[in-house]
This record gives C-alpha cells, structure tokens and sequence, in this order.
C-alpha cells in the first residue's frame, strides 16, 4: 500500500511539474499514431486491389491487416514518452508493454508470412494434401512462434529463462520419442510436398514396384501399380528408397535385339544396318545406333537405339510398338529371316554311318548303295 501510495505521490508530482511536456507528448503521440494508422491504411488498401488472392502483394496485405490499432498506440506512446520525462516506474512499464506488444505482433506476422507462403505453395502445385494439412500446420507455426515470443518476453522481463528453456527442451525431446513415427511421416510428408520428387498423377518407380501416384497423405502414399493393385507406403520408408520419376523423362531410349540366322549372306549382313536406320527415322524418332554385337550361340545379333521425345509412357509404348512392326515387316520383305533357339542332333550307326532322322527315298538309297560298289 505504500509503494503505491509513493507512486501515486510521484506521479502528481511530475504532472505537475511537466504538463507542458506531458501535453506536448500527448499531441506529438496522436500525430504519429494517426500517421501510422493512415499509413496501414494506404498499403492494405494497395495490397488488396493486386491481383491473385495468394499473390506476393496479397500476402503483404494479410500481414498489413493483422497490425493491431493497439500496437501502433503502444508504439507511438513509446516513441513520445521520454520528452515528457516520466518518473523512472512509469517508464519502466511503458517498456514492458512495449516490448510485450511488439513481440506478439511480429510473432503474429511472421506467422502470416510463413502461411501465406505454404498456402501460395499449395496452390501453385494444386496439392490437396497441403490444404488439407493446413489446420495442423498452423497450429504448429503457432505453438513455435508464440513459445518463442513468451521466452523473448520473459527474458526481457528479468526471469532466467535458462531452467524454462532446458524444460522445454527435455519435454520437447519426450514428446519426440513417444511419437517418433507420427512426426517422422509428418515431417516427411511435408518434405515430399515441398521438395516434390513426385506428384499426384506421376509413375514412379521404387525397389521392383511400378506405380502411378495416387494421393500423398500425411501418413502414407498411396500408389496404383501396373496391375491395378493399391499400394500403400509411409513416406518415411518411401524417401529412403531409391525412386526413379518417369515423368521427368522428356526423351526415353529404346534398344532392340536382332537376331538373323546364320545361313544369311554378308551383302545382308552390311546392309542391315542401313535398313534398321531406315525404319527409324521413318517412324519419326531419333536414331543414334544400329550395329553388330555378337555371335550368338543360334542367331547373328545386332543392337538397335532410338529415342523417343515423350514423357508420356503410353506414347513410348505406342512407339515401340510402331518400329517394331516396321522392322519385322521391312526385314521380311528384304528377305531376312529371324533366329531363335535352334539344336541339331547328328546319330552314326554301330559301322559309323550317319543315321538321317527322316526316311530316305529309294532313288537315295540305291544311289549310296551304287557308291558303296568297287570300281
């Protein structure tokens, strides 16, 4: 009661003996107050008429309009107080609700800032996953920034914020570990949107599995294999895995192996390479080699590649398709016939003549046995 009663005392005190400073500072506070107002005013008016609701400017406007009218008087209060020479209490709380109401706010656009900024990603990728992610994203910006503000403003108040922050950290490293694979599907599901190795709608490809992209959740992606089978994944296993994304694939190469019989002549034989070329550049695609690559154990084996501008994958496959419909067909044509896999067996009777594995005409018969005759 006392120490307020002394305050009370000094306060008479310095009204009485600063009232045309404190009225100087009253009317230089309402100035700058009504010229930070008018201020806000013009830019969130600006802001506003930009086009594109998550446009950079639009943001800024977001941030502009979450400038509390409170804070801009704390703040013209603040720049005006020391003309007036308060007494050193009155000063000291003018500090502290400054300091209080200037930490909140810029916690409150910072918090504007980062939103604006991932919504303005969402919607740039069409990526429902984010938008639906938005609710626990923005509590968790929120919870950050604001225990950052109430640290900052403890410690600006004289509490040793050393005991506060370890506890924070102890229990922040508790609730770590007791939902470790919550945060770490969480954190990498966000990284799978930001960072976009796929997308919804892409084929990848991870270990032996092939599938199209179907939803990336927060949890787990789900993906739609070759065959029609729903593949569920934790996008924490996913990004550990090697992925391959077919559709970052503008040009495809294509190999061909050919193989001709044995029996085909070397004119063919150079002249093959030519024909396979031909085919190529007929289908409309990039030729880049045709060539002899073995003796096979059945087949003479020549290497074809093409490529194929598309990222499309059923485009490839048409493609593949088309050239090696043409090539079958010119090669036919030419005269060229294909290999596969083929075994003679050879059997010698007891006296060692060979034994053919097909009935012998008399005619042949009688004409082995005519050369069997001595001369």
């Amino acid at each position: 009661m006392d120490d307020l009663r002394s305050w009370w005392d000094a306060s008479v005190a310095w009204v009485d003996s600063h009232w045309l400073q404190i009225g100087i500072a009253i009317g230089v506070g309402l100035l700058i107050y009504f010229l930070l107002s008018m201020t806000r005013r013009f830019a969130l008016r600006h802001a506003q008429s930009a086009e594109g609701d998550l446009s950079l400017t639009h943001i800024a406007g977001r941030v502009i309009h979450k400038t509390k009218s409170s804070v801009l008087a704390i703040i013209a209060i603040r720049m005006v107080a020391g003309y007036a020479q308060p007494p050193a209490i009155i000063m000291q709380v003018v500090q502290l609700v400054f300091t209080v109401a200037v930490v909140l706010q810029v916690a409150i656009w910072v918090r504007e800032i980062v939103l604006g900024l991932i919504q303005r990603r969402a919607a740039e990728g069409h990526n429902e996953t984010l938008s639906n992610a938005m609710g626990i994203i923005r509590l968790l910006i929120s919870v950050a920034l604001f225990a950052i503000a109430g640290i900052v403003i403890l410690d600006n108040m004289g509490v040793n914020v050393t005991g506060l922050v370890a506890g924070l950290g102890i229990g922040g490293i508790a609730i770590g570990l007791a939902a470790q694979g919550i945060f770490s599907d969480l954190f990498a599901s966000l990284s799978i949107i930001f960072d976009r190795p796929f997308r919804v709608g892409e084929t990848i490809k991870y270990d032996t599995s092939t599938a199209t992209v179907e939803r990336i959740g927060l949890k787990s992606t789900r993906l739609r294999s070759l065959n029609g089978e729903l593949l569920v994944i934790s996008n924490t296993n996913l990004l550990g895995k090697e992925i391959t994304n077919f559709a970052h694939l503008h040009r495809r190469r294509i190999t061909f192996m050919i193989g001709v019989i044995y029996q085909t002549t070397p004119e063919m034989l150079r002249d093959l390479p030519a024909l396979l070329e031909e085919q190529v550049v007929a289908g409309g695609h990039e030729f880049i080699r045709s060539s002899f690559l073995s003796f096979g154990a059945s087949s003479l084996d020549f290497e074809l590649l093409f490529d194929v501008f598309s990222d499309d994958f059923d485009v490839v496959a048409a493609a593949r398709t088309d050239i090696g419909i043409r090539l079958f067909d010119a090669m036919a044509r030419a005269g060229y016939e294909f290999a596969y896999p083929t075994q003679t067996t050879f059997t010698a009777a007891p006296d060692g003549t060979m034994v053919m594995p097909y009935a012998e005409s008399p005619k042949s018969r009688g004409s082995v046995a005519k050369s069997a005759k001595p001369g």
